[in-house]
């Protein structure tokens, strides 16, 4: 048995095919096609593709008055830690600061939360959130179920590659690519499961 094995375990390996060359990543930079040095065009992406997944985005000069329109209609919003003062001035609803830490309860029973992002991508429509300053916890933006992101322009990549140049690895990343949905074996798409039914992102210059 031992030989058998042996002479199995030879042949596999003369057979081994050398590892196959590094592909190049040159290609993998950007999105394919698009100029990243074209800023409306790369934000024109990021607009198409949050739509295409049934996200609603909205372009502002300033963060307040595009707040208070995706707000409205909720009752309640939760408020992460380092969340910029005034962009819920102009809205009437309740502000719940999740400081201290808010129960799964309390969050679940909020309309909305509010947060900023670490950065974003345009070929795949992803905010990208590491629990930084305005951003809070992964359960304050799963519960709610609405998520209004605040996204600055500048913090749009062409494509992941861009993007992970920016983050830490050693954060709690989350990737959202629109709002939550999924389907199930006879293909009825059904939102809300895993995470917030309806997602807006405020789109800052």
């Amino acid at each position: 048995m031992t030989d058998a094995r042996t002479e199995i375990l030879r042949r596999i390996r003369a057979a081994a095919v050398p590892p196959a060359p590094e592909p190049p990543r040159r290609h993998l930079r950007h999105a394919p096609g698009l100029d990243e040095h074209d800023r409306p065009a790369v934000l024109a992406l990021f607009t198409e593709r949050l739509e295409e997944y049934g996200a609603t985005v909205l372009h502002a000069e300033h963060a307040g008055p595009a707040v208070a329109e995706a707000l409205a209609g909720a009752r309640s919003v939760v408020a992460p830690a380092g969340l910029p003062e005034g962009w819920t001035s102009g809205w009437d609803g309740e502000v719940r600061f999740d400081a201290p830490p808010l129960t799964n309860d309390r969050l679940d029973a909020t309309d909305a939360v509010l947060t900023t992002c670490a950065a974003a991508v345009a070929e795949s429509g992803t905010l990208v959130l590491d629990g930084g300053p305005g951003q809070g916890r992964r359960a304050a933006t799963l519960l709610p179920d609405l998520h209004v992101c605040v996204v600055r322009a500048e913090q749009v990549h062409s494509a992941l590659p861009g993007a992970l140049a920016v983050l830490d690895p050693a954060r709690p990343l989350t990737f959202v690519s629109g709002p939550s949905a999924t389907a199930d074996i006879e293909m009825i798409r059904v939102k809300g499961v895993h995470g917030p039914r309806r997602l807006v992102v405020v789109l800052l210059p």
